[in-house]
């Protein structure tokens, strides 16, 4: 794969983005992908490619009356997104499409058109948590959770930076679906989800839709600069889930997605990672190398606290919604290709040129079983 010659050249969401939905999975999925089409300039009739995970790509197809060559289902929960944008970069160059389309959505409270949570009876949550009472990451990710705050020092104070600061950025994002201020005393006395975490450490599950475009640079609409693939990374099962849950698959890649990208983590200006909690947020950054000496305490109090370094600029899950553990992460792809194209009003980052995002998810019986990574980059 030569990720370097494919590029972002559209990004949007669907218009309905909510707590209470009004349309159906396949119709928010074709919401968000037709508005995607109009901003590059493309019709349906230019799509070759469709990938997406909470939906059929062939429904999806047909939904649009886009005939592809190329069609993408894979579905490993919050990384999903991300294998896709990997896979049609490898398509494309492959020469089995040109331009795909990538959209993820679910219809969050109404469940029309969604399956239930858990999966089969034959998955792992289907055998070793549904039987027995918990269901759910909440309940999984509460030991990480604890041994994080243990072992690099981190306080609840801390924790709240990353969700007070989201919120911060959300009030400048009209998408976010919540905007309002988020202050310290109120995420200390939220009530607790499963202890440690509270009302404001878990993402709110909404109704909602986001889409991309994939293509080689050259299709960007004139005069608007695409958004290259600078590098993709990604790990399945990276320790068997018999580690301490201190890292992610992250760790196993992220000198190779540096050293292939030809930057390090002090060159990037915007960050979109991955947030179904604020300890994963600490947990990649620091897998990727953006928090010097491990020290997570001071990253989340000053690198954060005070806005030294951007991290999810439209406010995250955390703020702006997670419509379904496929789509949720989307949504960072799309905001960094905005930043990227200097496209992100209130919230721009002055002279964004490069940045990292990534995805983390398929929460197997102890912690996420997958992770990827990608460096985008500005094409002037």
């Amino acid at each position: 794969m030569k990720p370097k010659t494919i590029a972002v050249v559209g990004a949007a969401e669907t218009t309905r983005m909510g707590r209470i939905p009004d349309m159906s999975v396949i119709g928010l999925h074709a919401d968000a992908a037709l508005n995607a089409l109009a901003d590059c300039g493309l019709k349906p009739s230019d799509i070759d490619g469709v990938a997406t995970a909470g939906a059929s790509p062939v429904d999806l197809a047909h939904y649009l009356g886009i005939t592809p060559t190329y069609a993408d289902g894979t579905s490993v929960g919050g990384c999903s997104f991300m294998l896709h944008v990997r896979h049609a970069a490898a398509a494309i160059n492959e020469g089995l499409c040109n331009t795909v389309l990538i959209t993820h959505g679910e219809s969050g409270r109404s469940r029309v058109g969604a399956g239930r949570f858990g999966g089969s009876a034959s998955s792992l949550a289907g055998q070793f948590e549904m039987p027995y009472g918990p269901s759910g990451p909440p309940t999984m990710f509460t030991i990480p959770v604890l041994r994080y705050m243990k072992t690099y020092g981190v306080t609840e104070e801390d924790l709240a930076m990353v969700a007070v600061v989201q919120r911060e950025w959300a009030a400048k994002n009209p998408h976010a679906v919540y905007r309002a201020p988020l202050t310290m005393e109120e995420y200390l006395a939220a009530p607790l989800v499963a202890d440690p975490l509270s009302r404001y450490d878990c993402v709110p599950v909404v109704a909602g839709a986001q889409a991309i475009i994939v293509a080689r640079p050259d299709r960007a609409p004139k005069g608007r600069p695409g958004v290259r693939v600078r590098a993709h990374r990604a790990s399945y099962n990276y320790d068997n889930q018999e580690g301490d849950g201190l890292q992610t698959g992250i760790s196993t890649f992220a000198a190779a997605l540096w050293q292939e990208a030809g930057v390090r983590p002090d060159d990037i200006d915007v960050a979109s990672i991955y947030d179904d909690y604020p300890t994963m947020v600490l947990a990649q950054a620091n897998d990727l190398g953006l928090i010097p000496g491990n020290d997570l305490a001071r990253f989340c109090r000053v690198t954060i606290g005070e806005k030294r370094f951007p991290v999810n600029t439209w406010g995250g899950m955390l703020s702006a919604g997670q419509p379904g553990g496929h789509a949720g992460g989307l949504n960072g792809i799309s905001e960094a290709v905005l930043q990227l194209q200097h496209r992100a009003g209130e919230r721009q980052v002055k002279d964004a040129r490069l940045a990292v995002t990534t995805g983390y998810g398929m929460t197997m019986y102890r912690y996420g079983g997958t992770a990827a990574a990608a460096i985008l980059e500005r094409v002037e």
